[in-house]
């Protein structure tokens, strides 16, 4: 147990990833008690929970878009990608799920999106599995 780095691989300036399958298999089978930490280390990227379905993710997307205008920020002056800060300001950089039996536990429609804001890009996803004494 430990820590272990995902890469993800984005194609889009703004998109979700669904890393659920990524994170799980960084839990041990044999973990009977415990957390997983998911980190992004990254300014415009963003880890949540929510239902992995087209349709949403898409909503989550035109979401963001429509909450934070592409232009007009003073961040832009800089390096013209303020909207993207702020979109991932909303979501945060992390998610801790509980690990039971060696599974996460997530609810029946529940999965991990990694949410880019400034892509495409590869970017790094920090995994840390905590054990629990019962």
């Amino acid at each position: 147990m430990g820590i272990e780095t995902i890469t993800i691989e984005t194609d889009a300036r703004l998109t979700t990833v669904d890393v659920t399958d990524q994170i799980a298999s960084v839990v041990p089978d044999d973990l009977e008690s415990g957390t997983v930490t998911a980190f992004v280390a990254h300014t415009t990227a963003g880890l949540l929970v929510q239902e992995n379905e087209p349709r949403l993710r898409e909503d989550i997307e035109d979401f963001l878009s429509d909450l934070v205008p592409d232009e007009g920020h003073a961040h832009d002056r800089l390096d013209g990608n303020a909207d993207s800060h702020l979109r991932a300001a909303m979501i945060g950089p992390d998610v801790t799920i509980p690990v039971e039996n060696g599974e996460l536990v997530l609810g029946t429609w529940q999965s991990i999106l990694f949410v880019e804001c400034d892509g495409p890009r590869t970017r790094s996803l920090t995994v840390a599995v905590t054990p629990h004494s019962e």
